[in-house]
C-alpha cells in the first residue's frame, strides 16, 4: 500500500505538521511519511508581491514525490499566491497527486491576534484535507461546512470542520481505494 508524503518546505511548524500527519493518516487511511525538508524555492519568489508563487512550489513537491507514494503534500510557511488571486491558502492538482498548503494565513498573527497552536493546527488539517480531496477529485462543495467548500478567506475557512460531508465522504472513499491500487494520472490544477 502507497503513503501519503508531508513535505516540508522550508522551515514549518512541528505541531501544525504532526497535526496534519496524524489526521491525514486517520481520514484518508493511508500509512504518511514525513520527507525530508525541501528549503523554499527562490526562483517561486516574487519581490514585487512579496510573496511566493504557488504553482512553482507546487511542482517542487510534484518533482519530489516517491514512486511508492500515493499523493505528497507540500507544507509551507511562505505566503503563496497565483496570477490572478491576491492569495491561496493552498493549491492541488485535481485528480493529481501533488498539493501544498500554505501555513502564513492560517496564523492567528496574520492578523494581528496572539498566537493560538490548536487554531493553526485545525486549520492547517482542515486546508489539508481541503487540497488532498482534490487530489482525489473532489470538486468546491456547497456545503460551506465541508471541508471541500471554498474559502477565498479566513472567515470562510473558520465555518468549515476538518471533515467532509456525506457526499464527499462517499466519493473520496471510492477515489481512495482506487488511488492506493493503481496510480491516477495528473490533470488540472485546483486552486483555494
Amino acid at each position: 500500500m502507497g503513503s501519503i508524503d508531508v513535505l516540508p518546505i522550508g522551515r514549518v511548524d512541528e505541531g501544525a505538521l504532526r497535526a496534519v500527519e496524524a489526521r491525514v493518516a486517520a481520514r484518508f487511511g493511508l500509512p504518511v511519511r514525513r520527507l525530508p525538508p525541501l528549503p523554499e524555492p527562490d526562483d517561486a519568489w516574487d519581490a514585487g508581491r512579496g510573496q511566493h508563487d504557488s504553482s512553482a512550489i507546487l511542482q517542487r513537491v510534484l518533482a519530489s514525490r516517491r514512486p511508492d507514494a500515493v499523493r505528497v503534500l507540500g507544507v509551507t510557511e511562505a505566503d503563496l499566491f497565483i496570477p490572478m488571486l491576491t492569495f491561496v491558502f493552498g493549491q492541488a492538482q485535481l485528480a493529481g497527486v501533488a498539493a501544498v498548503v500554505s501555513l502564513a494565513r492560517l496564523r492567528q498573527e496574520f492578523y494581528g491576534l496572539p498566537p493560538i497552536p490548536e487554531v493553526l493546527a485545525e486549520r492547517a488539517v482542515t486546508e489539508a484535507f481541503h487540497e488532498l480531496g482534490h487530489t482525489f477529485g473532489l470538486v468546491h462543495c456547497s456545503d460551506s461546512r465541508c471541508a471541500a467548500s471554498l474559502s477565498t478567506h479566513i472567515q470562510q475557512l473558520n465555518q468549515k470542520r476538518a471533515e467532509f460531508c456525506r457526499s464527499c465522504s462517499t466519493l473520496l472513499e471510492g477515489s481512495v481505494r482506487a488511488a492506493a491500487d493503481s496510480e491516477a494520472p495528473a490533470s488540472l490544477e485546483e486552486r483555494s
